[in-house]
């Protein structure tokens, strides 16, 4: 039987950088569930199609393929065969994601994937539900998160680096929202699995989070 560890949380807990980190330091592999569910969003953006309409998305994303690669130890997210890993990160694409993973057709596509995943490897995978419902019985459930005005000045500093404009109020207002989005849609909802271990990051840096999730690997797998 594979260690699978599952980390959940909301937008900007750094899900993705922690689980990125601790994958690493056990040699497993990382699986980014979030950035699936972007590129579906950047599919559906592309399309032009109402992302309210849920029997519109749900006959568009029947012609959307998501598939991960690795290469020399970084995820590629491929989106029916392009490389979409830099056209993701967007507040755009996000607020998408949000909104077109409360439908069943969208969700029951990548689950799938991600479980057949978890059945032939040792890993590390991050989202929103996989403690919940991807992986009801993962080896270690960690529960990740931080106040909405800490994950707020996150992203800001990645803008920041990166060069970009923002604005720091509306990328708050976006984050709660999206927050009330995924903690009360209907299906999956955003929730923290009664077995996981909840860790606040809000003072915390990203090595003592790394160090807190191996210390309860290493006892998982003792």
């Amino acid at each position: 039987m594979y260690m699978n560890i599952a980390i959940d949380g909301p937008a900007g807990a750094g899900k993705s950088t922690i689980a990125r980190r601790v994958a690493k330091e056990l040699g497993y592999l990382y699986v980014d569930t979030g950035a699936m569910y972007r590129a579906i969003a950047l599919f559906l953006l592309r399309s032009g199609v109402d992302l309210s309409d849920e029997d519109a998305v749900s006959k568009q994303v029947k012609d959307c393929h998501v598939s991960l690669r690795y290469r020399e130890g970084q995820q590629e997210v491929l989106l029916n065969g392009e490389d979409v890993s830099g056209l993701i990160r967007t507040e755009e694409v996000g607020n998408a994601a949000s909104a077109s993973s409360i439908y069943p057709k969208v969700r029951d596509q990548l689950t799938c994937l991600q479980r057949e995943l978890a059945a032939q490897e040792n890993l590390v995978m991050d989202g929103r539900d996989i403690g919940t419902t991807v992986l009801p019985h993962a080896s270690l459930k960690i529960y990740l998160t931080a106040s909405a005005k800490t994950r707020a000045l996150r992203r800001a500093k990645e803008y920041e680096a990166q060069g970009k404009a923002f604005d720091l109020e509306q990328i708050q207002r976006d984050i709660e929202e999206r927050d009330d989005r995924d903690m009360h849609r209907k299906i999956s909802p955003l929730a923290q699995a009664k077995d996981a271990v909840r860790i606040d990051s809000s003072q915390m840096s990203i090595d003592q989070v790394v160090e807190r999730i191996l210390q309860l690997a290493e006892e998982e797998i003792k």
